[in-house]
């Protein structure tokens, strides 16, 4: 066990707590805008489905239920525009982390091989690389690397930690480029229905991929969108072999979403009230924090989707999370995601709406 995580980097939370002690100490307590975990209520018709399923005394299966295919399929052709799909294209999976850090060894990667992901990154993605023994490797633009064995290739848009967002005529190119060279690309797309000032865009959009999923898979997660990072619903979709491939590794692995999360995710994908609300709260935070932010000094870069503020002073990002942590308020280091955020920090906006207003009143 210890050979396997001495592959690993040191997880990265575990160096903030020095100022998470900092800013718990602050008078009217601590305003804990780093993680970036939702604090909102699960909206009531998706609990109400969680409790209706209560009695599952039986095995879920790995692929789902026929209902959970139906519903999930039919969010992928209305949301992401990806007329073709069919219950072949389509696999839950048990929240979006797990997938990501354990996708290379399920696909079999190994030494030799490398996984790219782009430069400022969700850390996951080289805890991915490193668990199998691959090579991580990063870029600015993907269509820029050697793809000499580059077996899998990461895209993050909306971006985490940046907010950026890749334009339609990128994506084309991008994808292109990958079934050129024969290079398995997963869109890593969790954020996709928080778009603020640009109007992300799916992978598997028809206008991207011309409605062929060949080599093409996108992740979807419900923990931003439906508060429900608690119940580790999240999903893959798209090149019908490479998730059947992982529907058979995975069902020996015994990799299956609990029966109630599954019925929870059908009555979730089926309204979209609820993600309109939440976007609404989160639109609220999101503009209080950025207009108190900048007129505390911070410059404000990309960040028009996502749930965070990729922000700078032009310092070390530690000294900008002493900084503010001094204030009773705790964000993420840039570094966290990669060497070119070395000065940037990252705030996110899920806090309650009585904690936003805290932190704004202390950046006055």
């Amino acid at each position: 066990m210890a050979a396997v995580s001495d592959r690993l980097p040191a997880f990265p939370w575990d160096k903030l707590e020095p100022y998470k002690k900092t800013a718990a100490a602050h008078a009217d307590g601590i305003v804990d805008l780093s993680v970036g975990t939702p604090v909102d209520p699960v909206p009531p018709l998706i609990q109400r489905a969680l409790i209706e399923a209560a009695d599952s005394p039986g095995y879920p299966t790995v692929w789902g239920t026929a209902a959970l295919r139906d519903a999930i399929t039919g969010w992928v052709r209305g949301r992401l525009g990806a007329s073709a799909a069919e219950h072949r294209n389509v696999l839950p999976v048990v929240g979006s982390k797990e997938l990501v850090a354990w996708l290379p060894t399920q696909l079999g990667l190994g030494a030799g091989d490398k996984v790219a992901y782009p430069r400022l990154a969700y850390p996951t993605y080289e805890v991915g690389a490193r668990l199998c023994g691959a090579e991580a490797v990063v870029y600015d633009d993907p269509t820029e690397l050697d793809p000499a064995g580059v077996k899998l290739l990461w895209l993050n848009s909306p971006s985490n930690p940046t907010g950026k967002v890749l334009a339609k005529e990128a994506l084309v190119r991008i994808v292109a480029w990958a079934r050129e060279h024969g290079i398995l690309l997963f869109s890593d797309e969790c954020y996709l229905e928080l778009g603020w000032e640009a109007e992300p865009v799916s992978v598997l959009h028809d206008d991207v991929c011309g409605g062929s999923y060949e080599g093409i898979v996108a992740v979807h997660s419900l923990s931003k969108r439906s508060n429900l990072a608690g119940y580790r619903a999240a999903f893959v979709a798209g090149d019908a072999d490479v998730l059947g491939e992982l529907l058979e590794i995975r069902k020996h692995g015994g990799m299956m979403t609990p029966a109630p999360v599954q019925a929870a995710t059908v009555a979730a994908l089926g309204d979209d009230r609820h993600v309109e609300e939440q976007r609404e709260r989160y639109a609220a935070r999101r503009a209080a924090l950025r207009a108190a932010l900048e007129a505390h000094g911070f410059r404000v870069e990309h960040s028009e989707a996502s749930l965070y503020l990729w922000v700078t002073r032009d310092e070390p990002c530690w000294e900008t999370v002493a900084h503010l942590a001094d204030l009773g308020i705790l964000v993420a280091p840039g570094d966290f995601y990669g060497e070119a955020g070395a000065q940037f920090v990252r705030v996110a906006f899920t806090a309650t709406d009585e904690r936003v207003e805290a932190a704004v009143k202390r950046l006055g």
